[in-house]
């Protein structure tokens, strides 16, 4: 069974060159990153919906990004699922078509800790097609170094963006 690692995580993102914003306090952490992909809202909302296509199976329970599924609608979960057993990894509470995806849940070993963690997915048209903005905002008690883990966290979310951005043959800035 693969788990998130402290180690892992802070080993990817001193591999990923982070240009995000990370800010954080005595109880938490946000994260901001961004990409510009040239596909309209409607076909980057269609891939951003079905994360087995770009969430790195490398960042599951089981370790295989098939089985990832999202419901994008208001209550639905970002799961997985496999004979080895399953994971809400998030909620959907709310889903706005071409526009916004937020979730609630906190991710990898962010999930055993107290907290409250929302992952927003903001797409925006561009005239050349479509500016995600994805922010993760977690507060709570949490028994990891505020300081040390929101780098890390922050690296492993980046990397799902950019790997989304990536099937559009699109980097991130």
């Amino acid at each position: 069974m693969r788990v998130w690692a402290i180690a892992a995580m802070v080993g990817l993102a001193l591999a990923v060159p982070v240009k995000a914003e990370v800010e954080t306090s005595d109880h938490g952490f946000v994260t901001t990153n961004t990409a510009n992909i040239a596909a309209p809202p409607g076909e980057v909302w269609n891939a951003l919906i079905d994360p087995a296509r770009y969430w790195n199976a490398e960042h599951s329970w089981f370790g295989d990004a098939a089985n990832f599924s999202l419901e994008p609608v208001a209550g639905g979960c970002f799961c997985e699922t496999s004979e080895q057993g399953s994971v809400e990894h998030q909620r959907v509470v709310m889903a706005m078509p071409d526009r916004l995806l937020r979730l609630s849940g906190a991710l990898g070993p962010l999930q055993s800790e107290a907290l409250s963690a929302t992952l927003s997915w903001d797409l925006a048209a561009t005239p050349d097609g479509t500016r995600i903005t994805q922010t993760y905002v977690v507060g709570g008690n949490m028994r990891f170094p505020v300081d040390q883990i929101a780098p890390a966290v922050d690296g492993v979310v980046r990397e799902q963006l950019e790997r989304l951005a990536a099937l559009f043959g699109q980097p991130t800035e």
